[in-house]
């Protein structure tokens, strides 16, 4: 992954880690999200539960504590380092099982009445639009990553079933979102910039989306620059090989005594090219005597090297 394309994901994610929902069924919502791409459940002993949320960044972790505790839940942010090559940082929320907890999370589509983990919220938790916004959103802060050296935003979830309500919510607001499940994990994901563009404008990160169109425009204007070099070095390999094959006609005709024979205007124009070798089709037009156009000029070399090949 590139450095820019590393940039702009860690920009979005900041940018909607910055997003604090004002309606209690966007914050549920987005607790859902978070916790159906990064949370996990832990039985203890005497049928007591412990609840973890998994992050990637500081940022989100941030933005999981504030909004557990506007919800009033307490939590205890903890990091350890990934078992990895990188051994990236990692952040954990670490919740206790009791009553509250247990009854907004139920109410968040994460649990059923039974305090069993639900591998999907209902319908209900993204019923609105706005919900879907902010469910997109906990998704993307979980367990979204985004390239766009060639186009690609994934939401991660637990489970397949997750992964098709993704697609649900995102086919709610117009989107096409694919799914694809993996050992021990599923996704939903988008290989589109309209797709890209779309959820994260959904999801609240209009600064994003607006660096994705500018980098867009960008590109389609350099892209249409090396466009036009291209057929200018097309072109002039072209003009350069017409006129040497000219400049060697003119040359055998001349070494033959042929030149001397030729008509006014091919003697003319043959004599023009050996006088100027590098000279373009009009620039040799307008030293004709009259005159001649580019077309009239052509012709006559044409001429001259069919004569001189015969």
């Amino acid at each position: 992954m590139t450095e820019q394309t590393t940039a702009l994901a860690a920009d979005a994610r900041a940018e909607l880690a910055a997003i604090a929902p004002e309606r209690a069924c966007d914050r549920l919502a987005e607790l859902s999200a978070l916790f159906h791409g990064a949370g996990s459940l832990h039985l203890r002993g005497r049928g007591t539960v412990a609840l973890h949320l998994d992050l990637a960044s500081s940022a989100v972790a941030r933005r999981a504590f504030a909004l557990l505790r506007t919800l009033g839940l307490d939590s205890e942010i903890r990091t350890y380092k990934r078992r990895a090559f990188d051994r990236a940082t990692r952040f954990q929320l670490h919740l206790a099982g009791d009553d509250a907890t247990l009854a907004t999370l139920v109410e968040a589509g994460v649990l059923d009445r039974l305090h069993r983990p639900l591998p999907r919220p209902p319908r209900r938790v993204a019923a609105r639009a706005c919900c879907r916004g902010a469910y997109l959103r906990g998704a993307y802060l979980a367990g979204g990553s985004l390239s766009t050296r060639a186009p690609h935003l994934e939401l991660r979830t637990s489970s397949g079933e997750g992964a098709r309500f993704l697609q649900e919510v995102s086919a709610g607001i117009g989107l096409k979102l694919a799914v694809a499940e993996r050992a021990g994990y599923a996704l939903a994901y988008t290989k589109s910039w309209d797709g890209i563009e779309g959820l994260l404008g959904a999801a609240g990160a209009t600064d994003a989306v607006l660096a994705l169109e500018e980098r867009a425009v960008v590109a389609a204007a350099r892209a249409q620059a090396n466009r036009l070099a291209n057929a200018d070095h097309a072109n002039l390999v072209r003009t350069s090989r017409a006129a040497q094959e000219q400049l060697e006609a003119a040359r055998a005709l001349r070494a033959d005594g042929s030149l001397e024979r030729l008509d006014d205007r091919l003697r003319e124009a043959a004599e023009l090219r050996l006088r100027h070798p590098s000279l373009s089709l009009s620039e040799l037009a307008a030293r004709a005597e009259p005159p001649a156009t580019k077309a009239g000029m052509h012709r006559r070399m044409r001429r001259v090297v069919q004569l001189a090949r015969a």
